[in-house]
């Protein structure tokens, strides 16, 4: 539970480098996500090049992260809405992962906003971005937001 409430969206990232080994624990969290039929048709892009991560047409402040991860679907494996719900799930994996070692996130979403991601990863047409966040440590320290009460969300037998 300390992973999960420790956890922030995160703007500003220093220049550190991240570790290919936590790189890979880390991508290592998306891999073992569940998904619906065990289909698996997720798509981990990492990218570390600041020109290729300038191309993305993301916020210059994510962009500076020494990380941008895309995630994507490949929608021939699995149809939507499923596809984006199985990455959605395996994206949360990395976001959690990555607060665990200490590392930032913002997820950042791109549904209706993956042509200039595309053309910048050479991503086929059958394959469809969903998610992008930075991973960087973080450079500042955002504090908890307000979040409703249980009592508020939570139904028992009927809404």
């Amino acid at each position: 539970m300390e992973v999960v409430k420790k956890r922030r969206s995160i703007r500003r990232y220093k220049s550190t480098p991240i570790s290919e080994e936590t790189l890979k624990h880390i991508l290592e969290a998306a891999r073992l996500a569940p998904s619906a039929g065990n289909r698996q048709p997720w798509h981990f892009i990492v990218v570390k090049n600041n020109e290729r991560k300038e191309q993305l047409g993301i916020s210059p402040w994510a962009a500076e992260a020494p990380i941008v991860i895309v995630g994507c679907v490949d929608t021939e494996i699995r149809g939507e809405p499923l596809c984006i719900v199985d990455l959605s799930i395996a994206f949360e994996h990395i976001v959690l992962a990555a607060a665990n070692f200490g590392l930032g996130t913002c997820w950042i979403g791109r549904l209706n906003a993956n042509d200039t991601i595309k053309k910048a990863l050479g991503i086929p047409e059958h394959v469809k971005v969903i998610a992008v966040t930075p991973l960087g440590y973080p450079d500042e320290t955002p504090g908890p937001k307000d979040r409703k009460n249980l009592t508020e969300i939570v139904h028992y037998h009927k809404f």
